[in-house]
C-alpha cells in the first residue's frame, strides 16, 4: 500500500515527491474517469430500445438522461469539497462502489422509475469520480509533469464523450439495452481495486470545519440552473418550468455565495474570485466546454438529421476527431507546446483551431463527409491543445490543498459551458430553421413536425434545407464565439501572468 500523502509537503510551484508508479496511477485514473464520460452519451443511442422494451414515454426519456447530470452537476462543489476534508483516495473509491453498483442496478431495471432511479444514483458516484480524479493527478504530479498528465486526463475525458455513442451503437447491435449499463460493472470493479491498492491517500491537512449549508446551497443552486438550461430547448425558454427553476436556482446560488463571503471556513473561497488568473480560467474554460458541447449537439444533428446516418454510423464518423485528441495527448505535443509557447498562447491557439474546425464542418460538412473530415480533425488538434492548459489554470490557481474543490470547479465549467453550448447554438438553430420554413411547414417545431406537414418533394426539401441551414448558422454563432472566447481569456491570462510576475519583482526586491 502507498504512503499516504498530505497537501503540507505540497508547494504550489513544484508538487510532491515523484512516485515510481505515477504513471500507472494515472492509468487507473483515467479509467475510472473513463466510466463515468462514457454515460454522459451513451444512453442517447439506447432510446429507440427503451422507448420499444420499457414503453417509455417522452417524459421518462427526458428524466432518464437528466437524473445523470442534474445529480452529477448538483453535486460537484459539495463532493470536491468533502474530498479535500475526507481524502481523495476515499472518495475516489466510494464514487466508483456507488457507480458501479448504480450501474448493475440500471441494468436489472424493469420500470422506467426504477431506472431513473439507478440513473440518479450513478449521478452521486460520478460527482465523487469527476472531482477526485482531477484532485489526484494534481496531487500525484509535480509541475514539470502536471501539464502533460492532465492532457492525458483530458484525452481520456473526450474519449469518453465522443465513443459513447460509438460503444453504446455496437452493444445495441448484439445485446439488450442493459447492456450498455452493465459493461461499467467489471470496469469499475477493477478500477477500484487498483485504486484501494495503488493510488495514496492526499486530504486537506488543515482539517477545516465542514460547511453543510454551503453544501446544501450550491447543490440546490446548481440543480436549479442546469435544469432549466437542460429544459430550455424542449420546452421552451419562457416556459414556467424554465423559468421557475431558473430563477430558484439563481436566487439560492447567489445565497450560496453571501453565506460563504461571512463564515470562516467556506466551502469555495469567494477570495479566489479576486485573483486575476482564476478568473481568467474560470471564463476560459466555459468556453471551452461552450465550444466543446454546442459544437458535438450539432455535429450530432448534422450526422443523423442532415446527413442521415445512423447512431453507430454517427458515431463512427466522430471518431477521428477522439483519435486526434487522443493521439496529440498521448505524444504529449500539447505540454510540449504549451511549454514552449506559455498557457495563454495554447489556448488562444487551440481555440482558434476550434473555431477553424467548426466553420470548416459548417461550410463543406453538407456536401459529404470529406470536409466534415477535415473539420473533425482541425477540432480534435483545438480541443487536445486548448482543454488540458485551460484545466490546468484552473488548478494551478488554486491552492493544492483545495485540489478538491479546484477540480469541482473545473467540472462545474464543463457542465455549465456544455449545456450553454446546447442552448445557445440549438437556438441559433431552431431560429433560423424557424425563419426558413417554407409556408406549408410554419410553426413546426422539430424537423420531424416539419416533414409530417410537408405535402410534396419540393416541401420535403425546402425544410431539409431550411434544417441544413440552421445547423450551419449554428456551427458559425459557435466559431465565432469559440475564437472570441479564446483571445479573451488568452490576454486575460497573459495580464494575470504578468501582474503576478511584476508583485514577485517588487517583493524579491523588498
Amino acid at each position: 500500500m502507498s504512503a499516504p500523502v498530505t497537501d503540507s509537503t505540497t508547494p504550489s510551484t513544484s508538487g510532491p515527491p515523484r512516485l515510481p508508479t505515477r504513471w500507472l496511477i494515472l492509468g487507473v485514473i483515467c479509467l475510472a474517469q473513463l466510466t463515468v464520460l462514457l454515460d454522459n452519451t451513451v444512453l442517447n443511442v439506447a432510446i429507440p430500445s427503451l422507448t420499444e422494451e420499457m414503453g417509455a414515454a417522452t417524459s421518462d426519456i427526458q428524466w432518464m438522461i437528466s437524473a445523470y447530470s442534474l445529480v452529477q452537476s448538483g453535486l460537484l462543489l459539495t463532493a470536491g469539497n468533502v474530498a479535500d476534508r475526507y481524502g481523495r483516495k476515499k472518495m475516489l473509491a466510494t464514487g466508483l462502489a456507488v457507480f458501479g453498483a448504480g450501474s448493475l442496478v440500471a441494468a436489472l431495471a424493469q420500470t422506467t422509475g426504477q431506472l431513473v432511479a439507478a440513473r440518479a444514483g450513478m449521478g452521486i458516484g460520478g460527482a465523487l469520480l469527476m472531482t477526485t480524479t482531477l484532485a489526484v493527478v494534481v496531487q500525484t504530479f509535480d509541475a514539470e509533469e502536471r501539464t502533460r498528465a492532465i492532457g492525458l486526463w483530458g484525452a481520456v475525458s473526450s474519449l469518453g464523450f465522443a465513443s459513447g455513442p460509438l460503444i453504446g451503437g455496437v452493444l445495441l447491435d448484439h445485446f439488450w439495452w442493459g447492456s450498455i449499463f452493465l459493461i461499467n460493472v467489471p470496469v469499475a470493479v477493477l478500477a477500484l481495486i487498483a485504486v484501494l491498492k495503488l493510488v495514496p491517500e492526499s486530504k486537506n491537512p488543515a482539517g477545516e470545519r465542514p460547511d453543510p449549508l454551503g453544501a446544501v446551497l450550491s447543490t440546490i443552486g446548481m440543480t436549479g440552473a442546469v435544469f432549466a438550461i437542460i429544459s430550455g430547448p424542449d420546452h421552451g425558454w419562457t416556459s414556467a418550468r424554465v423559468l421557475v427553476s431558473g430563477a430558484v436556482g439563481a436566487v439560492v446560488l447567489a445565497l450560496f455565495v453571501l453565506w460563504e463571503l461571512r463564515i470562516p471556513y467556506p466551502m469555495l473561497d469567494m477570495h479566489f474570485f479576486r485573483h486575476k488568473r482564476f478568473v481568467a480560467a474560470v471564463m476560459g474554460g466555459i468556453l471551452v466546454a461552450f465550444g466543446m458541447g454546442g459544437s458535438l449537439f450539432l455535429l450530432t444533428e448534422h450526422l443523423q438529421l442532415v446527413l442521415h446516418y445512423g447512431p453507430l454510423e454517427t458515431g463512427l464518423r466522430m471518431t477521428p476527431l477522439a483519435l486526434m485528441i487522443v493521439v496529440l495527448n498521448l505524444a504529449g505535443v500539447g505540454a510540449r507546446l504549451m511549454a514552449r509557447i506559455g498557457g495563454p498562447l495554447a489556448i488562444a491557439g487551440g481555440m482558434a483551431l476550434l473555431a477553424l474546425g467548426c466553420a470548416v464542418v459548417a461550410l463543406t460538412g453538407s456536401e459529404g463527409y470529406g470536409g466534415m473530415f477535415a473539420g473533425l480533425v482541425l477540432m480534435g488538434g483545438g480541443i487536445a491543445l486548448a482543454a488540458p492548459a485551460m484545466a490546468n489554470a484552473v488548478m494551478s490557481a488554486i491552492p493544492p490543498e483545495k485540489a478538491g474543490v479546484g477540480a469541482g470547479v473545473n467540472g462545474t465549467l464543463q457542465e455549465f459551458g456544455n449545456g450553454l453550448g446546447v442552448a445557445v447554438l440549438g437556438a441559433v438553430l431552431n431560429s433560423r430553421f424557424a425563419a426558413l420554413l417554407p409556408a406549408v411547414a410554419a410553426g413546426a417545431g422539430s424537423l420531424p413536425a416539419a416533414l409530417a406537414n410537408a405535402r410534396t418533394d419540393a416541401d420535403r426539401s425546402a425544410v431539409n434545407d431550411a434544417f441544413a441551414s440552421g445547423v450551419r448558422a449554428g456551427q458559425l454563432v459557435g466559431a465565432a464565439a469559440v475564437l472570441a472566447g479564446g483571445i479573451v481569456a488568452a490576454v486575460l491570462l497573459r495580464r494575470a501572468e504578468r501582474s503576478t510576475a511584476t508583485e514577485g519583482s517588487a517583493q524579491a526586491r523588498a
